[in-house]
């Protein structure tokens, strides 16, 4: 803590995605009163940077959406009350169907304190295995990989070897909009070193590959065929490092003896990626005489049916090269969450035991059972996340508790999800957050505390443990998540190992595990981090991990491997032979399109967070499909056009977005307008729960649907001081304004009365003024109490265009002046060409008229846009976009 001029700082943790930002929050030193949350400038992971997600963390901490009070059975009752029923429940299901009948399904989310909790009671103390992780979907393949070839799941790069690469392939990976602050450093690494080339592999022309040196748009899950094919290529053109090979890895002829037979030339790995021989010839010479390569990958490879086998493709490429362990030299896992990474640590996935340790090994199984003095330790694998789920279905898993994660958003086959929910004989769901699409389906739900609120530990991708500071005091009825567990654990009989009063005690026994009966066999070791006190534990710095002592000063480890020594029985690295397997499945006359799926650029999961955020609302603030020109034509399609999106399994509805980028034949939709913000907007509906074999991760990139356009007979855009609902007969989407709510609307019908119809979604009112147009095609309505603004809705054939800045002032206001109730009702227009203004800089409020108009103006690059716009200059992630609109515009003229 810092204190200076009346200001105390508190450094944290950001709570988006695996980059792991260090944020500073400032409070006033007499009140404790939040200030300001800004990023931190001593955090090695970013420097002082934050993406916009991060940037505005302060406004999400309100507690207008929280639940403050456990419920059972949808009613308020005392937290001794719902603890009772869950322990009686939980120990009644137990005692009648056995220890397997119960589960925990966990979240990234949680601080590595919870999971730890967590994963012992279940694992250690009830004897169930059935403890999974939201992080099964977005990661788990990647620990396949890294098992098979490290004998661990560990990373062994760090950020800094993007500044040293001379070639970085992003395979699957967005990582201007999903790790937004990372991008930025590799384009800064870019600039101070001019010879570093980036190669984006992606069926998608994204923000990031808009700013690649070279962008391979392979066909949808060939990434397994242009890594096989690279090894291949490898034993062919010089590109081995047989030495390498020879000292410190096992398993390599075989493993090249299925790359030559299954991808034996470049004429093959062009046939299976669609790509041009001489872009893929260019990229292997670049791999192969390359020393200092970087191969960063993310959810594009890992959800895939063939996920592991797409990272194992990729580490065979590095260690038959040489190309780790070294500056500048790594394979590279990114990951999605906060505490995905911590997870991992303490054995949070179905498929691990607890600190590295694992269930094919049977004195691992023992070593954990003595350390936790555990008397029902289990001695084998649970049900992953898809199959956990399905065991409710049919009745294997009668009691569940999920924590910080919202399943039926996220799984797929969502609707399967539902009906598991349903037969589960208990649900228990604790979240900070009232309602979710998971809540509903609660017997029991109990009030967590937020990010803000918590106080614990994360790991971040790169294995950096940094501490996650309370920087606001959490509401009176909320408790931590591991309170919660191990409050359970108590009522249970287990109270003796679970014994903790805060959050450091159950750090110092995670960390003490992680070296128990260690004897330098497991990498991941912060053993040394157990004998911290709580002043040192408060005031812990980042550390990555494994974890060293030197003349008393701690010390953490960069990267890994460097001594060509991995976490095997014999030490080597192991090559694991892959074949491509191709698409696990196939469109149809009736399924013509592939559908891909992934993140917006400004929202998180599903916007519990981010959604109340006006300012991350403005750059896509509607579910949108994306599809190329000539789909839409086919399809039938115009701009901003209500769409269907059918599958096999569902139907989602959606805003047609004509993109000359997408790839024809394939449609792209983010994943993050669930029940709370859309009325048919949850894309885990459409997505068959296809998984990988090995992993358990769901493919969620490849599904075959069609595209119709929607019929609508009118469109509205609704402002409102109140949240509103909706029959099944309107089409609407929702997000958060400064002074409110704005609704788009739609309807296949029109009324013969517009306000009897409105009249049944308005909030109160005491005053209106409306005005009609004869033949009913428009409609303009403003309500008042009071005189106060509450609603405007506008109705027209087509899109209306809405002054929503102007609205919302004026909302703001106690009374309105005569001009400015008129002014009200001026304020919406029929938007005949279904284009609005689009916000691309939202650090900077910049829009793509604006950027335009400076291109114009003789601004023709990045540089000089950045100069007279400020666009680019806060977190970056919109410099693919002005790319992209550099690059148009100047066709355009031409």
């Amino acid at each position: 803590m810092n204190d200076i001029a009346n200001v105390m700082d508190i450094n944290s943790t950001c709570a988006y995605c695996g980059v792991g930002c260090g944020i500073t929050s400032k409070h006033d030193i007499n009140s404790g009163e939040l200030i300001s949350v800004g990023g931190d400038v001593k955090h090695p992971a970013n420097r002082g940077r934050l993406c916009l997600k991060g940037a505005t963390l302060g406004a999400t901490l309100n507690a207008g959406k929280r639940l403050q009070q456990p419920m059972l059975a949808g009613q308020p009752v005392s937290w001794d009350h719902a603890m009772d029923h869950v322990a009686t429940q939980f120990q009644r299901i137990i005692d009648t169907h056995g220890p397997q009948s119960v589960a925990f399904y966990l979240s990234g989310q949680l601080l590595t304190e919870d999971y730890y909790v967590a994963n012992k009671l279940m694992k250690g103390f009830i004897g169930s295995p059935n403890v999974d992780t939201n992080s099964r979907l977005c990661m788990s393949s990647s620990v396949i990989g890294h098992q098979r070839a490290f004998g661990e799941d560990t990373v062994p790069g760090c950020y800094d070897d993007l500044e040293h690469a001379d070639l970085v392939l992003l395979v699957g990976s967005n990582m201007a909009w999903t790790h937004p602050i990372l991008h930025q450093r590799l384009l800064k690494a870019r600039e101070s070193n001019p010879s570093l080339k980036i190669v984006v592999l992606d069926p998608r022309s994204t923000a990031t590959a808009q700013l690649a040196d070279v962008h391979l748009p392979i066909a949808p899950d060939s990434d397994t065929s242009f890594f096989v094919g690279l090894l291949a290529y490898m034993a062919s053109n010089n590109g081995l490092d047989h030495g390498f090979i020879a000292d410190h890895c096992q398993g390599f002829d075989a493993s090249l003896k299925v790359a030559q037979s299954s991808c034996p030339d470049i004429a093959s790995v062009a046939k299976a990626c669609n790509l041009p021989i001489t872009q893929i010839t260019q990229v292997f010479d670049w791999f192969c005489q390359t020393s200092k390569v970087v191969s960063v990958f993310s959810q594009g490879v890992n959800q895939s049916t063939s996920g592991s086998d797409k990272v194992s493709a990729i580490i065979n490429c590095h260690l038959a090269s040489g190309k780790i362990g070294k500056p500048g030299a790594t394979p590279f896992s990114i990951t999605g969450q906060p505490n995905a990474m911590g997870g991992r640590e303490v054995g949070g996935l179905a498929n691990q035991l607890a600190a590295h340790m694992d269930y094919e090994k049977p004195q691992d199984i023992d070593r954990v059972r003595r350390f936790w003095q555990a008397p029902n330790i289990v001695n084998g694998a649970g049900l992953k996340a898809v199959d956990l789920f399905s065991a409710m279905g049919d009745g294997r898993i009668k009691a569940v508790w999920i924590m910080a994660t919202n399943p039926v958003f996220s799984l797929p086959d969502s609707h399967q999800v539902e009906k598991a929910l349903q037969q589960c004989e208990l649900v228990v769901v604790s979240d900070c957050v009232a309602t979710t699409d998971t809540t509903a389906f609660a017997h029991v739900q109990l009030p967590a505390s937020g990010w803000g609120e918590k106080d614990g530990t994360v790991t971040n991708s790169e294995r950096m443990i940094s501490r996650q500071r309370s920087i606001i005091t959490q509401p009176s009825g909320c408790r931590h998540d591991w309170q919660m567990v191990v409050d359970l654990a108590h009522r249970l009989g287990y109270a003796n190992a679970f014994d903790y009063q805060s959050s450091a005690d159950i750090f110092r026994e995670h960390a003490a595990l992680s070296g128990f009966e260690n004897n330098q066999q497991r990498l991941f070791n912060i053993s040394e981090l157990a004998h911290l006190n709580d002043d040192e534990y408060r005031d812990l710095k980042p550390i990555q991990w494994p974890i060293s002592r030197s003349q008393g000063a701690l010390s953490g480890q960069q990267r890994l491997f460097a001594n060509g020594r991995y976490a095997t029985a014999n030490g080597r690295a192991r090559f694991h032979p892959v074949t491509p397997s191709g698409l696990s499945t196939a469109t149809a006359p009736q399924f013509p399109l592939w559908l891909n799926t992934g993140r917006a650029r400004d929202q998180w999961h599903s916007m519990s967070r981010t959604g109340q955020v006006a300012q991350l609302n403005q750059h896509q603030p509607v579910l949108q499909v994306d599809l190329h020109p000539f789909d839409a034509k086919a399809f039938g399609l115009r701009q901003s056009e209500w769409a269907a999106i059918s599958s096999a399994l569902g139907v989602v509805h959606a805003q047609a977005n004509i993109n000359p980028n997408q790839l024809q034949g394939h449609v792209f939709m983010p994943m993050h307008w669930g029940k709370q913000f859309a009325s048919r907007g949850r894309v885990g509906q459409l997505i068959a729960a296809r998984t990988d074999a090995a992993s358990g991760q769901p493919d969620y990139k490849h599904t075959p649907v069609n595209v119709s356009p929607i019929a609508t007979l009118w469109r509205a855009s609704l402002i409102s001081r109140e949240e509103l609902t909706f029959d099944n007969t309107i089409l609407w989407f929702k997000r958060h304004t400064e002074a409110g709510y704005h609704y788009e609307l739609a309807g296949t019908s029109r009324p013969n009365d517009w306000l009897k119809l409105a009249h049944e979604w308005l909030p109160p009112y005491n005053d209106l003024l409306q005005l009609k147009i004869c033949d009913q095609s428009s409609y303009r309505l403003a309500t008042y109490l009071n005189d106060a603004l509450q609603a405007v809705l506008v109705i027209a054939p087509t899109l209306p265009l809405v002054n929503t800045a102007m609205v919302n002032i004026l909302m703001q206001q106690q009374k309105l002046t005569p001009q400015q109730r008129l002014q009200v009702l001026s304020t919406g227009l029929s938007n005949h060409d279904g284009k609005l203004e689009k916000l691309i800089c939202a650090c900077m409020r910049v829009s793509a008229s604006d950027i335009v108009g400076a291109i114009d103006q003789g601004n023709q690059d990045i540089k000089s846009l950045k100069k007279t716009l400020g666009c680019g200059t806060g977190c970056g992630s919109c410099l693919g976009e002005v790319q992209q609109l550099l690059k148009s515009h100047s066709v355009c003229a031409v």
